[in-house]
């Protein structure tokens, strides 16, 4: 069967796209119905109606067409937000917006590096560099490329442990980012980065090692008033290297409860709201819209702690109305992995609600998790001796949690690598990624295969 050609075809579609994203909307009737349809039609692109040849010669163009589409949809949200047009149904529709054309754009990335992946011992670029156009700037920065960092600047990242598919999962609105923290720049012109770690509680990072360290995406988001970013960015950072130089110095504890109440303890987006809370005397509350935690089968919350039924997400920062975005960065090198653990953990989830499934553990885990406990009781440098075997965790880190993202890693990893090779005959083959339809069907027939066994994942 002959190709349908990119000129005529993929092109075409993605301007049919842009201009409904363009279309004037007087209720959020008519601006769900919009963001629907989007939804629907960048979910139906088939890559395997193109020549890859062709979809790899305009990849480039078409990310930044979908690219700009992202951009003109997120600064409508002020006056979406000012008319009211935010409802739960807008948001839900707006986000798989977001994160749909971001697959879509990964896939293109893939193709057009000819699905080049990281070698054995290969790191990923620093966050904001690399050849492979991997950073877009918004339009309206006028050179395509990331402006320098300001304080105040938020950051949205997702890293590649198995952990961090799940938090981006975690909520009722699949999310792409696992991370989010706060940039300060001081005095001395250093960049830095006050953000709130599972493993470290509150820290204060250069922001340098923060890029350097494993980010396959990220993006920065500044606030439409710059007085009050940096405001932000100072005070928080001000007050967490308080927290580390007096007394005892030890970092705030992570808050793996998810509650938003009170700020003795903070998780990563908990940080970022007490910034602007501070920073504004109480008048900015993040988030405006936040993430619901409702699940049939809460054993899965309750393993790790999370009493909270909503909270401030990272992916929440991606609808606030008083946020610009400033750049988006990826490496097209492990946006597959991604890809795959994402929607790996959606499955676990789904299959958590509909069948009733929950971790188990074993003698082996049980011992995992008590070796856990033990080292959290250790000095870093000794924790950091014993990384390869015992996991590096906080003191406060309960014995269940540690088992849970034990058993988390050991069955994502597993089901991944599976996929990882289903996906890599398919490029061999077709030149082009498994849709994520294909890999959706995939981990069904996984699942029935192992008699719904996945790893420590199986009905209750």
């Amino acid at each position: 069967m002959q190709h349908v050609t990119l000129k005529h075809s993929l092109a075409n579609d993605l301007a049919t796209i842009q201009a409904i994203a363009a279309r004037h909307v007087r209720n959020p009737a008519e601006l769900a119905a919009n963001l629907s349809e989007i939804a629907t039609l960048v979910e139906n692109v088939d890559f395997s109606r193109y020549d890859p040849a062709d979809v790899r010669k305009d990849a480039h163009a078409l990310i930044i067409g979908l690219f700009d589409m992202r951009m003109l949809l997120h600064d409508e949200l002020p006056a979406w937000h000012r008319h009211k047009f935010m409802t739960r149904d807008v948001q839900v529709a707006l986000r798989n917006v977001f994160r749909l054309t971001r697959y879509a754009t990964d896939m293109l990335g893939e193709i057009a590096i000819l699905h080049r992946r990281l070698d054995e011992g290969e790191q990923t670029y620093r966050g904001f560099t690399g050849p492979d156009f991997n950073t877009l700037g918004h339009p309206a920065l006028g050179s395509g490329a990331h402006e320098p960092f300001q304080s105040g600047d938020v950051l949205l990242m997702r890293g590649m442990a198995a952990n961090s598919a799940a938090i981006a999962r975690i909520g009722d609105i699949d999310s792409q980012f696992s991370h989010i923290g706060i940039v300060h720049v001081d005095a001395r012109g250093r960049h830095l980065i006050t953000e709130a770690l599972i493993e470290e509680g509150s820290i204060v990072n250069k922001l340098e090692d923060t890029l350097d360290h494993g980010l396959g995406r990220c993006i920065v988001f500044r606030h439409r008033d710059p007085a009050l970013a940096a405001r932000a960015g100072k005070m928080i950072h001000d007050y967490i290297s308080g927290t580390l130089t007096s007394g005892v110095g030890r970092p705030l504890a992570y808050d793996f409860s998810m509650e938003l109440k009170g700020y003795k303890r903070l998780f990563c987006s908990k940080l970022v709201r007490q910034a602007f809370d501070m920073a504004s005397d109480g008048k900015v509350l993040l988030p405006t819209y936040k993430t619901s935690l409702f699940m049939k089968n809460r054993d899965f919350f309750k393993r790790i702690g999370v009493t909270a039924t909503e909270t401030f997400a990272p992916g929440d920062i991606e609808l606030e109305p008083c946020f610009r975005v400033v750049a988006e960065w990826t490496d097209y090198r492990v946006t597959s992995d991604l890809r795959l653990a994402d929607l790996t953990m959606d499955k676990f989830f789904e299959w958590m609600d509909r069948h009733h499934d929950r971790f188990h553990e074993t003698w082996a885990i049980h011992l995992v998790s008590v070796l856990g406990r033990f080292a959290s009781i250790l000095s870093n440098d000794a924790k950091n001796l014993i990384a390869d075997v015992v996991p590096k965790v906080p003191a406060h880190m309960s014995r269940r949690t540690i088992a849970t993202i034990a058993m988390l890693h050991a069955t994502t990893e597993t089901v991944v690598k599976e996929l990882r090779e289903m996906e890599r005959r398919s490029k061999e083959l077709t030149g082009r990624p498994l849709h994520p339809r294909e890999i959706s069907a995939q981990l069904e027939a996984i699942r029935q295969r192992e008699n719904g066994r996945i790893g420590y994942l199986r009905a209750s």
